[in-house]
Formats: structure tokens, C-alpha cells, sequence
């Protein structure tokens, strides 16, 4: 009979995000994550074939998370892009891995039909991507920018990051403004 798993994908993933929130990438590494889940660091091999690929699998779950939030809003752009704030403000650390080259190619793309969507509602199918570029690259600079720390000129942030959205609106609508949702 054969000896049963002391662990599984599901548990190791788990550690891995936890472990990931604690001490960031650095603090995630498979001898960690084998004391988390009770097992030595070779049993983990059976699950994941090495550190790569566990990041990767930790993008994925974080991704995943993600993308449950995204899709319990309303699909606007405001509150797709007040969801990601308050996801990278719980999850700081799988905001940066989420946009690292650990986060696979089809799990981003899941993640990012509903900007996609909202987009395409503003400016048509034809130059949805290219929106849903535009509203991404600027959320999670700015987003970036405010876990690091880097707005240091005073002022409310919270107060820049809706005058930021209601700019992204008017520039995505060629400057008619609709009500914010």
C-alpha cells in the first residue's frame, strides 16, 4: 500500500502566498515552505519542480484572487481600478508578483477580460486593448508608487487617485464626461 501524501499542491501554494506576504520574494523559498507544511524541502519536488515554478503557481492562485474580485464589481472602470487598489493595498507582495514574469501569460489574460470589457464599453472593441493598456499601465504605477512609499510631496492620495481615474475616463471618452459610478 502506498505511504500517503504528507502535503499537497493546494497546502504548499497556501504557504508559498503566506510565506510570500511575510518577507516578499526573498522569503519565499522552498525550505520555508516545507517547514510550513510539515514535510522536508525534498517532498515538495513531487509538487512543484523547483522555486520557479512555485512562484509561478503562487501567481497563479493570486491571480486568480484577483480576478474573483474583479468580476464581483459592477464592471466599471472606476471600480475595477478601486478593486486592484484594495487588492494590492491586502496583498501587497502578490500585487508585485502578479506583475512580474513569474505571472504566466493565460492567467493575465483571465485577469484582464474585465478591463478588457470595460474598455471596449468606452471605446469600442477596435481600441479596447490599447485602453485597457493605458488604465493598467497607469493603476499600477500608481499603485506601485504608493506601496513604495514614493508620494512624498504631501497632499491626499486618495484625492489623486480619483482625480487620476475621472483623467483616464475623459481621455478614454475623447472628453465626454460620464457620471462616476
Amino acid at each position: 500500500m502506498p505511504t500517503p501524501e504528507k502535503t499537497s499542491l493546494t497546502r504548499i501554494v497556501a504557504a508559498g502566498r503566506d510565506l510570500l506576504e511575510a518577507g516578499g520574494r526573498q522569503g519565499l523559498t522552498m525550505q520555508r515552505v516545507a517547514e510550513r507544511v510539515g514535510v522536508r524541502a525534498p517532498s515538495l519536488y513531487k509538487h512543484v519542480s523547483n522555486r520557479a515554478a512555485l512562484l509561478t503557481a503562487v501567481a497563479v492562485a493570486t491571480l486568480d484572487d484577483l480576478i474573483a474580485l474583479l468580476e464581483s464589481t459592477d464592471g466599471s472602470l472606476e471600480e475595477l481600478a478601486r478593486c486592484y487598489r484594495r487588492f494590492a493595498e491586502t496583498r501587497p507582495e502578490g500585487f508585485r508578483l502578479i506583475n512580474s514574469p513569474y505571472a504566466p501569460p493565460e492567467a493575465l489574460a483571465r485577469a484582464a477580460a474585465p478591463v478588457l470589457r470595460a474598455s471596449g464599453e468606452l471605446v469600442g472593441e477596435r481600441e479596447a486593448l490599447d485602453a485597457a493598456r493605458l488604465l493598467t499601465a497607469w493603476l499600477t504605477g500608481f499603485i506601485g508608487m504608493e506601496l513604495n512609499g514614493a508620494f512624498r510631496l504631501g497632499g491626499d492620495i486618495d484625492r489623486a487617485f480619483a482625480y487620476g481615474l475621472a483623467g483616464m475616463r475623459r481621455a478614454l471618452t475623447g472628453g465626454q464626461q460620464a457620471p462616476p459610478v
